[in-house]
């Protein structure tokens, strides 16, 4: 953090608006697109502006990167909602790219966040403004654009995928943040090590917590935090989840995966982490049943009995007695022999 940052955003403003980097340079994270020669820093380096859809998960510098290319090149930004917008304020947002061409001849980025909430017509409304080059389309999306942005819009347009941050990264932002939300405290490692696994790769939720930590502390006087402080202090914070998104399919893909190569310790840890981030466990117990037909099959023929034994058990007890069960089904699951060739050959039959 500058100094000069806490001038520029009053001490009202939450921690994260507070910290929203004014530079490239302050930008942490995102090496891949950022890093000299990669795609996003020729793109600032290029002196043309293109548009773009800034793809990845909440919290990982999509809005900052939007807001950093306006400044840039000194183009007009104008920023719409497409979860409380609709055509009418794509009109003016083009009256405003009209007024603002015609006054000092500036360009204008129209920047839409969570722009898969458009349907078609509203893709299609503010189309023929980007083709005309009268704005830069900016849009960022936690969807996959392949299938949620019109193909019209996805060609003229770069998709550049953000990824969560590292703990490494993370680390960084949190000391970033402790300097300027608790000047006079500490943090010892076990509050830090807590604060980053509940942000998971998350900025923005990182810096809610610690601006939560920093009220606490400030109240009850402490100002050497550890991590039985971090624990006591927040409400319980939900993993990232989300029931119809790309996450839902990465976990349970992973899951799958972990059973898949033997590996119990990382399919225990995603199966919990879906449970704790609101999936069905009904729907894992039939992801179970079917890892034992097809993974295990043949080479453990009580894979499968174990499985539908599981599953019966969180049938009979329920929620979390009957987790348990499912749990213990994972865990014997990835330990057991694997063979996929009645699968096979089932399919080539």
């Amino acid at each position: 953090m500058t100094k000069g940052r806490a001038l520029e955003h009053p001490s009202a403003a939450p921690l994260a608006e507070r910290l929203r980097p004014r530079t490239l340079a302050e930008v942490i994270g995102q090496q891949h697109l950022l890093a000299v020669g990669k795609p996003l820093a020729i793109a600032f380096a290029s002196g043309q502006l293109h548009s773009m859809i800034l793809w990845g998960p909440p919290g990982v510098g999509k809005t900052t990167l939007a807001r950093l290319m306006a400044d840039a090149f000194a183009a007009e930004f104008v920023a719409i909602s497409a979860v409380f917008s609709g055509v009418k304020d794509i009109r003016e947002a083009v009256g405003r790219a009209e007024a603002t061409r015609a006054s000092s001849g500036r360009p204008t980025i129209l920047f839409v966040d969570e722009v898969h909430r458009f349907n078609k017509a509203q893709q299609d409304a503010f189309l023929p403004y980007v083709e005309a080059g009268l704005l830069t389309f900016i849009g960022a999306t936690t969807e996959n654009p392949s299938f949620e942005v019109i193909p019209a819009l996805l060609s003229r347009a770069a998709v550049y995928v953000l990824q969560p941050l590292s703990g490494e990264e993370m680390g960084e932002l949190l000391e970033r943040g402790r300097q300027c939300a608790l000047p006079a405290a500490s943090l010892d490692p076990g509050a830090r090590e807590r604060l980053i696994g509940l942000a998971d790769g998350d900025a923005r939720r990182l810096l809610n917590l610690l601006e939560q930590i920093a009220t606490a502390a400030a109240v009850a006087g402490v100002t050497a935090i550890d991590g039985d402080f971090v624990e006591h202090t927040l409400a319980q914070t939900l993993r990232r989840f989300d029931k119809q998104g790309d996450t839902f399919y990465d976990q349970i893909s992973a899951l799958h995966k972990s059973v898949r190569g033997s590996s119990p310790d990382a399919a225990l840890y995603w199966f919990c982490r879906m449970l704790d981030g609101g999936a069905d466990a009904r729907y894992l117990a039939r992801r179970i049943i079917r890892m034992a037909w097809e993974d295990i099959g043949l080479a453990d023929p009580r894979a499968a009995r174990i499985a539908l034994d599981a599953a019966e058990t969180y049938e009979r007890l329920g929620s979390p007695e009957g987790e348990l069960a499912l749990a213990e089904a994972v865990i014997y699951l990835a330990l057991a022999a694997k063979s996929n060739a009645g699968y096979l050959a089932y399919n080539a039959a």
